[in-house]
C-alpha cells in the first residue's frame, strides 16, 4: 500500500506542475476569470485545492494552519500560491516516507470541517486526498479548454512513461510580485 500511495504522492506533484505552467501562463484577466467552475476561476479551484491539503495533512499531522472555508484564497499572489503549492506537495511526499505498512492500516480519529468526528484509516484518507485532487484537477483542465488554451495531459501514464514535468518552484520564481 504504501508503494501505491508514494506513486500518488509522485503523480500528485508531477500533475501539479504541470497544470500550473499552463494555468501560470494565463493572462491576469483569463485566470481570474470566473467561468461557472465550482470555484469559479482557475485561481480559485487552485486555492481550493492547496487549501484541502493543507487541511488534510492538519488532521493527520496536528500541524499546519489552514481557513475554514472551502472558498477561501490563501494566496492572493499566484507566485505565492505556486511557490506554497511546491511546499505542500513536498509536505505531502514527507508525510508518506514517514509511514509504514502498519501506520498506514491504522485508523485515524479526526473531525471534519463541521465538527463530526470520525476515525478512518489513514491510507484511506490519503487515497481521498489525491483522488479530490485529480477531480479538481480535472476542473482545472476545463477551465484552460474554456479559455481556448491547450490543456496539458496529465494522465499518470503519462508520467510512468516519462513525459516531463517542470519544476514548478523555478516557474513561480520567474513571476512578478
Amino acid at each position: 500500500m504504501k508503494a501505491h500511495l508514494q506513486r500518488f504522492a509522485a503523480y500528485n506533484r508531477w500533475a501539479n506542475a504541470r497544470l500550473y505552467e499552463a494555468a501560470l501562463a494565463l493572462s491576469e484577466t483569463e485566470y481570474r476569470r470566473d467561468v461557472g467552475a465550482f470555484f469559479k476561476s482557475m485561481h480559485g479551484t487552485l486555492n481550493h485545492l492547496l487549501l484541502t491539503d493543507r487541511l488534510w495533512l492538519g488532521r493527520l499531522t496536528g500541524k499546519g494552519s489552514h481557513p475554514n472555508g472551502l472558498d477561501a484564497i490563501i494566496h492572493d499572489g499566484r507566485r505565492d500560491l505556486a511557490m506554497a503549492r511546491a511546499d505542500e506537495d513536498d509536505r505531502i511526499i514527507g508525510y508518506l516516507a514517514g509511514l509504514d505498512e502498519a501506520a498506514l492500516q491504522e485508523k485515524h480519529p479526526y473531525q471534519n470541517s463541521s465538527g463530526k468526528a470520525f476515525a478512518d484509516r489513514r491510507s484511506d484518507i490519503l487515497a481521498h486526498l489525491f483522488n479530490h485532487q485529480t477531480h479538481h484537477r480535472g476542473q482545472a483542465h476545463a477551465i484552460l479548454s474554456i479559455c481556448g488554451r491547450q490543456a496539458p495531459p496529465l494522465d499518470l501514464l503519462a508520467m510512468q512513461r516519462g513525459l516531463g514535468a517542470p519544476d514548478l518552484r523555478a516557474i513561480a520564481a520567474g513571476l512578478a510580485g
